[in-house]
């Protein structure tokens, strides 16, 4: 039954606070990973950690989640949920050391699971059936997306009021208000269906344990290096052989957890392709443009004008994307997509060290425009197919999406962050090699830079020794900038690429038609 524009607008409300409150739960960690570390006295390397344990649980459990409400009720599924991720905000105020902050962010990624699937159905809980793919889709897809802006905004107001605290206060007030907003306003229940077996836990927990290990892998790798240490080998080995022996299980069962053989079809294997090449291309924003600001010394409240400009292109970018979006018009509006991310990232590509957020405002926009207008027609076009299938072919979707999306969006920032490291070597060799003190403009510099110790250093040679290590510390800075140019160069180059490799994909498609219904294709 259709429901009142007021009821309408309350699950709307509570869509967004739902999706905010999962989303703010991990990026206000990300965002702010530097300033905690100092509160409980770790490393750059061990606070990464906190991040591997909130991701090993989150990346799979939805997997689980799809028939767990099946069976148990939607009702159930939704009070147990946000009571189990309050509790777990509650215990986020008894972090004080790295072991305790690594324990609780587990039961955080375990807890926060089911907010993202409790925010997409209350979304699509407020629009008539035909618009719940359209309209609501693009909406439920567009809160996802703001949990990282809107952290980068509010971080600096909490963690000045009270450190670490401050943040896990403000995560805590959101999932009380989601807490009564789920009591307040029920879900429409679908009917209930005994349809968890078995072999279901037992191919479960391989697909868990082996996502986790290479969620732990995809955000270390970077932190302790690839061939450097052995554990890294080890963890994606088991990923391997665990997942397989999902696989093996699954193939052989005549009601499976997961339809490999649909999964592994061509048609899907492009689409989970072109999704995972989406998340590593849109990782110039998530991981690139924050770093670049680290490298050039700005602080979360130097940038929040710039994620106020990304946080309102991506709302409307699904504002657009849901007024637009209609079965056929998928590929015109990913076309549009990957022409946005290719420009804006080529603008970034020309960063300098004097670059600061305010060159940025127009191309990061246009890539959070993209990202909000690309995922909804995808997912439009995937679970209209998987519904052509017949309903069990849903979950084998929603599994195809959530892990290209989670597996997807870790696995960007580690090939990002890998290629940014090693072309900052790179450039680090070239610059150095033409540094030499027997060239009077770098002894002048270093001599310059000197001066600045001048009061409290009077052995010349130390002063000497000072002013050589501001300059590498420059040249460091200076290859750095060098390597995130050619990152967001190379992320434009892959935009540009899928864009005409789409555009040959849809002539083609065209071509087959004409020939195939040349009369039909007239009349039209």
């Amino acid at each position: 039954m259709p429901k009142p524009a007021w009821l309408a607008v309350a699950y709307m409300a509570a869509a967004v606070v739902l999706s905010l409150s999962q989303g703010l739960g991990l990026n206000l960690i990300n965002a702010n990973i530097t300033q905690i570390q100092g509160e409980i006295s770790a490393t750059s390397n061990e606070a990464l950690w906190m991040v591997a344990a909130y991701m090993a649980p989150n990346v799979s459990l939805s997997l689980a989640l799809v028939k767990i409400r099946t069976q148990y009720g939607l009702r159930n599924f939704a009070e147990i949920s946000i009571l189990g991720f309050v509790l777990a905000c509650v215990l986020n105020l008894f972090i004080h050391d790295l072991s305790s902050a690594i324990v609780v962010r587990f039961m955080s990624g375990i807890a926060a699971a089911p907010m993202s699937s409790l925010g997409f159905l209350y979304m699509l809980e407020a629009f008539p059936p035909e618009r719940k793919l359209t309209v609501g889709l693009s909406l439920a897809l567009t809160n996802i997306s703001l949990g990282a802006p809107l952290a980068r905004i509010i971080s600096p107001a909490l963690f000045d009021m009270d450190g670490w605290r401050g943040l896990t206060m403000h995560e805590l007030a959101l999932a009380m208000i989601g807490f009564c907003l789920v009591y307040l306003l029920p879900l429409t229940p679908p009917p209930r269906a005994k349809v968890i077996e078995r072999l279901d836990v037992l191919s479960y927990l391989l697909i868990a344990i082996g996502f986790g290990c290479l969620a732990v892998a995809l955000v270390l790798g970077r932190a302790y290096w690839w061939l450097e240490a052995p554990w890294l080998g080890v963890l994606l080995a088991m990923a391997i052989v665990l997942v397989t022996a999902a696989v093996v299980i699954e193939l052989n069962r005549s009601n499976p957890l997961v339809d490999v053989r649909w999964l592994a079809s061509p048609a899907i294997l492009h689409f989970a392709g072109a999704l995972l090449l989406f998340r590593i291309v849109l990782s110039e924003q998530t991981t690139g443009a924050s770093g670049l600001f680290q490298v050039l010394g700005l602080t979360n409240d130097q940038t929040v004008t710039l994620y106020v400009i990304i946080l309102l292109a991506s709302v409307a970018g699904g504002l657009t994307c849901a007024a637009i979006m209609k079965a056929g018009r998928e590929p015109a509006i990913h076309l549009a997509a990957l022409a946005l991310i290719a420009v804006g990232a080529f603008m970034d590509s020309r960063s300098t060290n004097l670059t600061r957020p305010e060159q940025m405002f127009v191309s990061q926009a246009m890539i959070a425009f993209a990202g909000a207008l690309f995922l909804p027609p995808a997912m439009f076009r995937g679970i209209t197919s998987a519904l052509q299938k017949g309903p069990n072919y849903i979950l084998s979707f929603i599994i195809v999406f959530l892990t290209t999306q989670s597996i997807g969006g870790l696995l960007g920032s580690a090939v990002i962050g890998t290629f940014i490291t090693i072309r900052e070597k790179f450039h680090s060799n070239v610059l150095v090699e033409h540094l030499a003190m027997t060239d009077p403009i770098i002894a002048q510099r270093a001599a310059q830079l000197g001066m600045a110790y001048a009061r409290t250093i009077t052995d010349q040679a130390i002063l000497r020794a000072e002013g050589l290590m501001l300059v590498g510390q420059q040249v460091t800075r200076e290859a750095n900038i060098l390597a995130y140019n050619d990152a967001f160069l190379l992320m434009a180059i892959i935009a540009a690429t899928a864009f005409v490799f789409l555009l040959i994909h849809i002539g083609w498609d065209a071509m087959r038609r004409h020939l195939a219904h040349p009369q039909a294709t007239a009349n039209l």
